[in-house]
């Protein structure tokens, strides 16, 4: 995928010189092998840091290998002040991690005591106030380390990509829809720009690609796509036009960012004056990285980029949008699919959802739309937004969003889309979540978020988790056990 980044890690172990540094380039190079029988990408730093002048030379062989992630492994206790100096200096996603002793022959006379050495690494990140990623079990032998280091990668993939990140928004957040209208201030912490444009920007931008001599071509990408579904030819030639126009404003307007995320103002004005509808365009920039949220929502493409990151697969952005008629949850899903009428919904939205996502796709209108702007009429300025059931798999629901006192929080819910025909129109699918009822009540709505949340497909709630506490998340809610009552849910209640 483009614009997401590549991450390249550097491994460097750490002795404490009172323990023999063989200790530590043995168990580097162990894990060394592991990684690369297991085809975990890493380059592997000579310099064993023992004092601060070691970790200015493993600084420079860290450069050197263009490294933009770092792995500090206490192959013995570990120097806690030149190691934690190294990832300090380094200012870029480290994570700690450290040995365990390999056998019992080993603690004999070369026992090294990183599961102690780990202890004082974590006070000395303390007191250097910077950010380091220790994992939930972060001692091991080498196999385990190399499967921390897998998962260190989407971490760090997503933070470097969110400190190189500008969100293009066209259009001011619609009224009818005020959730979408955050605070924006806590994204300039994060190092994140915004970029806040007018419709008319658009507008203007949208014009000036008429008779763009790459339309045609981009109309032939659009029919090899949709294939049966291109049910409504006629409306390509302006959604060509405008799938150029965003591309082209992005790389006219990304300035010194890497990355690049939108949201996008798309009704209802917006139909009369273009002429169609963008859903199907926005769909086509989120499967190729380039995330674009409907209703102009800020913090919904946030987390799709971050998604995206995560994944590195396409995502997409749905309304929670309505409950599972009692008929089809008797016919479809009752004592066949493992969830109670409380813990299934369906997830919509016009037709932004990439095609990749969809059991089969078609180009039709939004319906909604039609009825307010064209009732009684065939379908024109209407046109543009790609429908169909979402496929069935696991999904990770989530979102990243500050509240109205500029605070960071979050919630990460993991599910499933069930393999339930949805009769209904749109991008859209049967979820279930566990005690998603509860999860309704008691976090989405009593912490005040939005109608829209971002959809990873497959389990990604652990990486989230990390990447959320990495960025300072104050909350990071998810969907309880049943044993595990929220805060604000009433014990007395049934």
């Amino acid at each position: 995928m483009i614009n997401i980044p590549e991450v390249k890690v550097g491994v460097v172990a750490v002795s404490r010189d009172c323990f023999p540094i063989d200790l530590s380039r043995e168990r580097r190079k162990a894990l060394a092998a592991a990684c690369k029988g297991a085809g975990v990408p890493i380059v592997e730093i000579e310099t064993i840091i023992e004092s601060e002048l070691d970790a200015l030379q493993a600084l420079k062989e860290l450069k050197a290998a263009d490294c933009n992630a770092l792995v500090v492994y206490l192959g013995n206790f570990g120097p806690e002040g030149p190691e934690t100096y190294l990832a300090e200096r380094f200012g870029q996603p480290c994570m700690f991690c450290a040995a365990a002793e390999e056998n019992i022959a080993v603690l004999s006379s070369r026992r090294g005591d990183a599961y102690c050495g780990l202890l004082n690494a974590s006070y000395n990140i303390k007191l250097r106030r910077f950010k380091a990623y220790i994992p939930e079990n972060p001692v091991g032998d080498a196999e385990h380390v190399k499967d921390l280091i897998a998962d260190f990668i989407p971490i760090a993939r997503a933070i470097l990509g969110i400190r190189d990140l500008k969100i293009i928004t066209f259009g001011p957040r619609p009224y009818d829809f005020l959730a979408c209208n955050a605070p924006i201030g806590p994204l300039f912490k994060l190092g994140i720009n915004v970029q806040e444009n007018s419709e008319l920007d658009l507008f203007a931008a949208y014009n000036a690609h008429k008779d763009d001599p790459r339309i045609p071509a981009k109309i032939a990408e659009m029919e090899a796509e949709l294939g049966e579904g291109n049910k409504m030819p006629g409306i390509l030639p302006k959604l060509a036009q405008y799938e150029l126009t965003l591309l082209d404003w992005v790389e006219a307007n990304r300035g010194s960012a890497k990355y690049v995320a939108m949201a996008n103002k798309c009704w209802p004005a917006f139909q009369t004056q273009f002429g169609f509808v963008p859903c199907y365009v926005n769909s086509r920039l989120t499967a190729m990285g380039i995330p674009v949220a409907c209703e102009v929502d800020i913090y919904g493409a946030l987390s799709e980029f971050i998604g995206t990151c995560v994944t590195q697969a396409p995502v997409t952005l749905l309304d929670i949008n309505n409950t599972v008629p009692a008929d089809m949850y008797k016919e479809s899903i009752e004592g066949k699919l493992g969830y109670t009428d409380k813990e299934v919904f369906m997830g919509f939205h016009c037709g932004n959802t990439p095609m990749c996502r969809l059991k089969k796709g078609t180009m039709k209108y939004q319906l909604i739309m039609h009825r307010g702007l064209e009732p009684g009429k065939e379908p024109d300025i209407t046109r543009g937004t790609l429908e169909g059931d979402i496929v069935d798999g696991p999904i990770t629901f989530f979102r990243l969003q500050a509240d109205a006192d500029s605070v960071l929080k979050s919630y990460i819910a993991e599910g499933e889309v069930l393999p339930v025909a949805t009769q209904s129109f749109g991008g859209i699918g049967v979820f279930g979540i566990p005690e998603m009822s509860r999860f309704y009540r008691h976090v989405l709505i009593e912490d005040g978020y939005p109608h829209h949340g971002a959809v990873a497909f497959g389990k990604a709630g652990k990486y989230l988790f990390e990447v959320f506490k990495w960025l300072g998340a104050t909350k990071i809610s998810f969907n309880r056990p049943k044993a595990m009552m929220y805060p604000t849910e009433n014990p007395f209640e049934g």
